[in-house]
């Protein structure tokens, strides 16, 4: 292989390696745009449960608010699943896991929480070998066609 044919090799796999992490950081912005927005709508029904309370208390005629409370309150819970979801799906897209025990954020291949000293499970590490063994794969075709 000659110094060109190395050197256009190089460029392309820098330049593969770029787009795939700039592709990373577009998608964790959305998502964290996403996840913004969940919070600003529990802060809402939050607000929106503190109302209602208050115009009960005001009221010379008591309701019974409870369902309506409850019914914000499912809504509530549906954001925050949202939530959780979007914050693994960052979480996967930094490469990191979490300790179960205490939320902890860690790379991959970690086999103790740095934190708390929890055995981490075998999973993540299982998915880790795909992904390298895809990747060695994807670099034997490559080699290959050459």
């Amino acid at each position: 292989m000659n110094f060109l044919d190395k050197l256009t090799k190089t460029a392309t796999n820098t330049y593969k390696y770029t787009q795939e992490k700039t592709s990373k950081i577009t998608k964790i912005a959305k998502l964290k745009s996403l996840m913004n927005e969940d919070k600003q709508k529990i802060d809402d029904l939050y607000n929106e449960i503190g109302k209602n309370v208050y115009e009960n208390h005001v009221r010379e005629e008591k309701i019974d608010i409870i369902a309506k409370i409850e019914e914000i309150c499912k809504e509530i819970d549906v954001y925050a699943d949202e939530i959780e979801l979007t914050r693994m799906d960052i979480l996967k897209l930094k490469d990191l896991k979490q300790c179960k025990k205490c939320s902890y954020e860690m790379e991959l291949d970690f086999n103790f929480c740095p934190s708390c000293g929890e055995l981490q499970d075998n999973e993540n590490r299982k998915i880790q070998k795909e992904q390298l063994e895809e990747n060695t794969n994807n670099e034997l075709e490559v080699d290959e066609d050459k």
